[in-house]
């Protein structure tokens, strides 16, 4: 194997397999990125749940493959001056990367042993087709809220389902619910829905950050296949049952509070200052036109601040998590106004962006 191709070029074929190759070498394979010489060059890594390639503009001058270690072979092209750069197999496995008078010979593994790639159906349709900003925004506002507790793996990714020409994301961890709609018209059924895991996901939002354009996606009956330009991306899908979200989410609010997003978002976190560093609680009081908020820790002290707000029920106080409140603040558009919808200290709380349906956010009370 043989190709030459541009500094930046390779670079930018290199990043997307960063996050993907396994890191704690299970299989030394995977911590390898396979080059593929055809008539073009391909550049894939796997962890065996998510699978990335992407096609390169490169002169292949003799077809093979090739694999080496994926971190060391993108610090070194990243190292490397602007310009041509010439790759080529040598004995014993290993790959000679030449560029000006660099000269740098790296230890790879034979090619067939790397995991091959997912085949496709070229006669399966794509399952929805949105603009790369629309699904990036709904992993934003969903993937935070994912648990992170690997003994709990039906929770350990976003579900996801589709009918009527509306798309669906639902992330929780049993403490918060995150949910957000977007229409996709023509989008197929997906009745039973669909977990998708959390490193797959966040792969695909590094992924589209930045992309214009639309990205498809076709859900088989293991895998999600994401096409965006010249990469593809195939996540294993999580084998569990979701839980019944829709009975978490209160179906009407005795109290509703409207109020500054970024202003709420500061004063959260000055007071959180002083919130015990295990539960981090603060203490929500909303009377007419006003939210006080306030936290204490015997460790740290107390803290609270008032801030104006649209209200005009009765008082109330309930407590929260501050951390799962300045989460979902932090996804929501800036310059927003946001929703607090309460029943009471001991019932879910509903947080929205004002004259906004399509996002739902859940979070659970504490005692304090």
């Amino acid at each position: 194997m043989e190709f030459s191709i541009d500094r930046n070029e390779f670079l930018q074929s290199l990043a997307p397999t960063q996050g993907v190759v396994e890191r704690r070498n299970t299989l030394p394979i995977l911590a390898n990125v396979l080059l593929e010489a055809k008539t073009e060059l391909t550049v894939a890594a796997t962890d065996l749940e998510v699978h990335i390639r992407r096609r390169c503009n490169a002169k292949v001058k003799s077809a093979g493959a090739a694999t080496v270690g994926a971190r060391k072979l993108h610090e070194l092209v990243r190292e490397l001056k602007p310009g041509e750069i010439t790759v080529r197999s040598l004995e014993n496995q290993f790959v000679e990367v030449v560029s000006g008078r660099s000269r740098v010979k790296l230890v790879g593994l034979p090619a067939a042993d790397f995991p091959a790639f997912p085949h496709a159906d070229a006669k399966t349709k794509p399952t929805f087709s949105l603009p790369a900003e629309t699904i990036a925004t709904m992993i934003d506002r969903t993937l935070f809220a994912v648990s992170t507790d690997e003994t709990r793996a039906h929770l350990g990714g976003v579900y996801l389902t589709s009918g009527e020409d509306v798309l669906r994301f639902v992330g929780t961890d049993g403490h918060r619910l995150a949910l957000v709609d977007q229409p996709a018209k023509d989008a197929r059924p997906i009745e039973k829905g669909i977990i998708l895991p959390r490193k797959g996901l966040a792969e695909l939002r590094r992924l589209l950050d930045g992309v214009e354009g639309s990205v498809e996606a076709t859900v088989s009956p293991n895998a999600l296949r994401v096409q965006q330009g010249d990469v593809e991306l195939v996540m294993r899908l999580i084998d569990g049952e979701f839980p019944n979200y829709e009975q978490v989410i209160p179906k009407a609010a005795k109290s509703k509070i409207t109020v500054d997003k970024n202003e709420l978002l500061s004063a959260l976190r000055r007071v959180s200052v002083v919130a015990s560093d295990r539960a981090r609680g603060v203490k929500l009081h909303v009377a007419e036109g006003q939210l006080t908020i306030s936290a204490s820790s015997p460790d740290f002290g107390e803290a609270s601040e008032e801030i104006e707000v649209a209200y005009g029920g009765d008082t109330l106080s309930v407590g929260f998590n501050s951390r799962y409140l300045t989460d979902v603040l932090a996804v929501l558009p800036e310059e927003q106004r946001v929703e607090i919808a309460l029943i009471d200290d001991a019932s879910p709380g509903v947080i929205r962006a004002e004259d906004d349906e399509s996002y739902s956010y859940v979070v659970m009370p504490m005692r304090l």
